[in-house]
């Protein structure tokens, strides 16, 4: 979704309130969870998050009841969660039930069981309601989303739409893993041929998935790709955002499904009781790419639960841009002057509007988070900042960003530190920003290495201080009052931003 500048900036100024605590417990086909947040927000803060593999789903389709094994350890679990929110003062607690649930012969009784243990009210999710929060989810996680989201669970798979912030009809199938290990009897042949017919019977959403995104939902696809990192040796280990190639994946697939779990390289990372789930998430997911032919597959963090939150906030907040909104926070909870981040969003904003190369808005919007960040870690010892600003940021647990856009932050922040010598930058890094927003990280360096001089992060300054390529030069204008303020250091920043555009730089005092 599309946002001006004024939205933007209302954005990145936002202060996310902190309120009473929320949480949201999801009594899944596979898993129990509980994940406490900060608020409602638009871009949510957990602040604490535990499973329970129960395995409520295995064997409902074939008996039509919950194991009783598995609806102890999930009584058990929820006794607990119960106790931790009240532990945490948490104000509001959602609880939501899905397809194991939904499809046992002894589901209602277990939902009441289960309202007892927790102590709350639970939502028990129709098919077609847990679509729709799966692509609220996807719509809260990424920024201007386009193409199918998948929710791949224990006991179904929801499929639906999505073109922005507008979410189209969905469908729900018994395709989840321990559904389909039950329906296939144990055989993976056997399940490509269930799930290739399922999957036909989603022809309105997987014939407007050729050449957008698959956005992939739940642990199973997630633990697959945290896999498919470790095949091909990739250091960003953050799951959300992470894209991979449909060729790419379907030749990692078929390892998956040919090999035995134990022997793929990171699975110590996967609990033992999803492991045997894998080879069917990856069945399930190769008859996708081939039915769907998508341009990309996109891994999402978000679902389900931050779908809920979502849909609870009013459209002024839902438009409020995710990123823009954490890095505001960081900026207010770590930097020397919360104000001196807008200042530099718009003396950027000057000195980009006088070039001659414009920004696209995603970039413009890039530039404007990594202002906000680039001070997050001055307590830092001065030769680690670079290093640490780098961590901080690249693994932050920020939303509506792809891995390009946090190599791109990171980086920017570092050459700020580090100056911006293309080879003091990370490989990897480099490598996931690509040409064009490697060079706009390090122009942007170049230029914060300029402002920091000038302002000492304080705010107040650059206001005073506009810096634009004027008559072929970049000029830095002080005005008489901060004429002291011109220095050999603050010469050398600004003609290193110089000899990065190929042109003189020089300061210039007013009066």
């Amino acid at each position: 979704m599309g946002l001006d500048q004024t939205a933007l900036n209302e954005a990145a100024l936002a202060r996310i309130e902190p309120g009473s605590p929320v949480a949201i417990i999801d009594i899944g086909s596979n898993s129990v969870r509980l994940v406490a947040y900060s608020g409602i927000s638009r871009a949510p803060t957990p602040l604490y998050n535990e499973k329970v593999l129960c395995g409520l789903g295995r064997n409902v389709l074939s008996t039509g009841r919950l194991n009783e094994e598995a609806v102890r350890r999930a009584l058990q679990a929820l006794a607990r969660f119960r106790v931790l929110c009240e532990t945490m003062h948490v104000g509001q607690v959602f609880v939501l039930a899905t397809a194991a649930a939904r499809d046992a012969e002894n589901g209602p009784a277990f939902l009441e069981a289960a309202r007892a243990a927790c102590g709350h009210p639970i939502e028990l999710l129709s098919g077609r309601r847990e679509a729709e929060l799966s692509a609220y989810g996807v719509i809260s996680g990424f920024h201007a989303p386009d193409g199918v989201v998948g929710d791949l669970g224990g006991g179904s798979l929801e499929l639906v739409d999505l073109r922005g912030s507008a979410v189209g009809s969905g469908v729900t199938m018994p395709l989840g893993g321990l559904a389909l290990q039950d329906l296939s009897g144990g055989s993976l042949k056997k399940a490509r041929k269930i799930a290739a017919e399922a999957l036909k019977k989603a022809g309105p959403q997987l014939d407007t998935l050729k050449g957008r995104t698959f956005y992939a939902v739940g642990g199973t696809w997630r633990a697959l790709a945290r896999l498919h990192q470790a095949a091909r040796d990739y250091r960003l280990h953050v799951m959300h955002g992470y894209t991979i190639e449909p060729n790419d994946e379907l030749s990692f697939l078929q390892v998956v499904e040919q090999s035995d779990a134990a022997t793929l390289a990171a699975v110590e990372s996967v609990s033992e009781a999803r492991r045997p789930l894998l080879a069917y998430g990856a069945v399930v997911l190769e008859e996708l790419i081939r039915s769907g032919r998508p341009r990309e597959i996109a891994i999402s963090a978000t679902g389900v639960r931050e779908g809920l939150l979502y849909e609870k906030l009013d459209d002024a907040a839902r438009a409020r841009d995710p990123l823009l909104l954490a890095a505001a926070e960081l900026n207010r909870l770590r930097c020397r002057s919360p104000g001196h981040g807008p200042e530099l969003q718009a003396w950027t904003d000057a000195f980009m509007a006088s070039l001659s190369t414009p920004e696209t808005a995603d970039e413009r919007r890039l530039r404007h988070a990594a202002c906000l960040l680039a001070d997050v870690n001055w307590r830092t010892h001065p030769d680690y900042r670079g290093e640490q600003s780098l961590n901080v940021i690249a693994h932050a647990s920020f939303v509506g960003i792809d891995h390009p856009g946090r190599a791109y932050l990171a980086v920017a922040v570092f050459f700020r530190h580090e100056g911006v010598a293309p080879e003091k930058a990370s490989p990897l890094l480099r490598q996931l920003a690509g040409p064009r927003l490697f060079e706009q990280a390090r122009l942007l360096g170049a230029v914060l290495r300029v402002a920091f001089p000038v302002s000492v992060a304080m705010e107040g300054v650059l206001p005073r201080t506009p810096l634009a390529m004027r008559d072929g030069a970049v000029v830095l204008t002080l005005p008489h009052a901060l004429r002291d303020l011109a220095s050999d250091r603050l010469s050398n920043r600004l003609r290193g931003l110089g000899r990065l555009l190929g042109v003189e730089a020089r300061i210039e005092i007013e009066g």
